[in-house]
């Protein structure tokens, strides 16, 4: 009879195990069969991803892979800990979200209190449990408040309110309504969402912090239920800050209210209670699950360092991204919101806002809204994903970057605080300088395509045509600026959009594709891609031209430009005639889809991977006069 060894498996038992050396020396092997040699570590550095703030996704991970040394105070990489238990990297609740699921809860952006009252209630009998609510300037009136609430049993579906600089009236409002309809304050539950630091970042305008204190003091006091203060790091991440950037103010945001807090008399345990932290959640699902691992590890080392560690499991409240979102093709936002999501719920958010795909074209329809909600209907109910307390954990990739997000967070948050804090850092320039040079350079990645957006920089469609909405509230500024990932793109598809209107065509650019279609299809796809994604419309007709043919077809496409495309054999053999057939057919310019030099007397540009598309673009539709 055998005897299996104690874990129960025995494939392998006979075999040698592998190691990290032999799998280095695979590596190295691959790379010189594609020409590159590396040696060792560099061969693994070769396969290596750079990531923002400093870090980088490795190849492979390990039990052996070395965690990132803590210093300066710095929570430590000793460990993820239990659920439930400091430093709550598994997350704040022992039984995490697996009783209920994560709280799903819907934003509201209407300004009609009736309207708004008539989303509400189709929300929350469809699958909402909470209600966040933007409240004055740039959404509901606070007279409205108790209109827009009629119907809704406020013990039950907890409201977070977003009233920019009227909440200390906005949060009167929603405690008289508790009042008066006789919710008891052990059931009135949600956030009153006070956050002058963060109206500060969108709008460049100062808050008392005296009101926020005191609501803070009284719902301590009264209302168990409720959170005063809201620590929103969206204005952050909306400027084109990075995800450590994010954290590393979110972290002086919650700091220097705790500070206010305490210093009125308010316990630092009471004071930890009061706040809820906004975060933003992206497709990018590996660095979101690890951003809001990270989140609560650095803020228990505050609650720790205040001398509360027990009360340091920090209230996350996650939204899908709104910088990710585009105008063009919005219904791949659906396919972004549900990666986002996911991973919001894997990392352990204790609420989720799916923001409808049609956000950035104006008010979401009902039909928006309901995929939006069912979004985290089908991730709970159907998936089942709320059912396994932090799934990520023990993955070596996800707890290496968690552990150093935290770090790369942890000395932005020190910078903040050499600077005098939060209020001088936004004050000085220092915040905003930071995040412009971040989104300078991920300007860089998008403008040549390194960081593709599908529907807008890859795979275009030029005749789609957008489903129109209502024109939403106009979002507070003055703010730091907010910024999208299609933003570049948008603006040279706006001029395309306006030349159609004035004359009824596109601009057209003729692909002269070069021998057989094996020869010539991947560059022309390639080309047709980057000229649609400026709204430039690619003519590829006939299927193949020569020096014979290319003139009369360049004529008939209606095209002020051309480019070539094949292979490079082809180049050197037909690429001199059949530019000369284009120029005296009238191509003012003449491009070669491949590598700069290729034909070098033929041609007058060079498109190819990695060339800086929106340049190319806004060039070729300044010289074709699209204004």
């Amino acid at each position: 009879m055998t005897v299996l060894p104690d874990d129960g498996l025995s494939l392998a038992a006979e075999f040698p195990d592998a190691t990290h050396e032999q799998w280095q020396r695979l590596v190295e092997g691959v790379l010189r069969k594609s020409g590159k040699e590396a040696v060792g570590a560099a061969a693994e550095d070769a396969l290596s991803t750079q990531l923002q703030d400093g870090l980088s996704t490795r190849p492979l991970y390990t039990a052996a892979t070395p965690a990132t040394a803590a210093g300066s105070g710095a929570p430590g990489a000793d460990g993820a800990g239990l659920p439930g238990f400091a430093p709550y990297v598994r997350g704040g609740r022992a039984a995490g979200n697996a009783a209920t699921g994560w709280d799903v809860r819907q934003r509201q952006l209407h300004t009609d209190p009736a309207r708004l009252n008539e989303a509400v209630l189709a929300d929350l009998e469809n699958g909402v449990t909470s209600l966040w609510l933007a409240v004055g300037r740039g959404g509901v009136p606070v007279s409205g408040l108790a209109r827009a609430l009629v119907g809704v049993y406020l013990d039950l579906a907890p409201v977070t309110l977003d009233a920019g600089a009227e909440y200390a009236q906005a949060a009167r409002e929603l405690l008289r309504l508790y009042t008066e309809r006789e919710v008891s304050p052990e059931d009135a539950r949600g956030s009153l969402g006070a956050d002058p630091f963060g109206h500060e970042a969108r709008t460049g305008e100062v808050l008392d912090l005296g009101p926020a204190v005191s609501l803070a003091r009284e719902a301590a006091e009264s209302w168990p239920g409720l959170r005063a203060l809201t620590v929103d790091a969206l204005p952050y991440h909306e400027a084109g800050g990075s995800a450590a950037e994010e954290l590393g103010l979110s972290l002086a945001t919650g700091v220097a209210y705790l500070r206010a807090l305490t210093e009125s008399g308010l316990s630092v345990g009471a004071a930890l209670g009061q706040l809820e932290f906004r975060y933003a959640a992206t497709a990018d699902q590996f660095l979101t699950i690890a951003k809001l691992r990270a989140a609560r590890r650095l803020w228990a080392r505050v609650a720790e360092a205040s001398g509360a560690p027990e009360a340091g499991a920090q209230r996350q409240h996650a939204v899908t991204s709104p910088v990710m979102m585009t105008r063009r093709d919005p219904w791949v936002n659906m396919l972004r919101t549900t990666v986002a999501c996911m991973a919001a719920g894997v990392g352990g958010a204790d609420a989720v806002t799916v923001l409808p795909f049609d956000h950035e074209l104006g008010l979401p329809d009902a039909f928006a809204r309901r995929i939006a909600r069912n979004t985290s209907t089908v991730l709970l109910e159907e998936s089942h994903l709320a059912r396994v307390i932090d799934p990520a954990g023990g993955s070596w990739y996800v707890e290496q970057l968690t552990s150093e997000l935290a770090h790369a967070a942890w000395e932005f948050f020190r910078e903040i605080e050499k600077s005098g804090g939060l209020s001088a850092a936004l004050r000085s320039g220092l915040v905003a300088g930071r995040l412009s040079a971040t989104w300078a350079e991920r300007s860089k990645k998008l403008a040549k395509r390194r960081e593709p957006v599908t529907g807008v920089s890859e795979f275009p469609n030029l005749d789609e045509k957008l489903p129109e909405r209502e024109p939403a509230p106009a979002p507070l500024s003055g703010g730091l600026p907010r910024v999208r990932r299609d933003e570049a793109y948008e603006a040279l598809r706006a001029r395309s959009d306006a030349h159609l209107a004035a004359t009824g065509t596109r601009p057209r650019i003729f692909l002269a594709a070069l021998g057989t279609a094996a020869a010539h299809t991947a560059r022309a796809t390639f080309a047709a891609n980057l000229f649609r994604a400026g709204g430039i419309e690619a003519v590829h007709d006939p299927v193949s031209v020569d020096a014979a043919t290319a003139g009369a077809a360049f004529t008939a496409s209606g095209a002020a430009m051309a480019v070539l495309c094949s292979s490079d054999a082809l180049y050197e053999e037909q690429a001199a005639g059949v530019a000369e057939s284009l120029r005296a057919a009238g191509a003012t310019t003449v491009f070669l889809a491949g590598r700069p030099g290729t034909a070098a007397d033929a041609v007058d540009e060079y498109v190819f991977a990695g060339c800086d598309a929106v340049a190319v673009l806004s060039s070729v539709l300044d010289r074709m006069g699209v204004s």
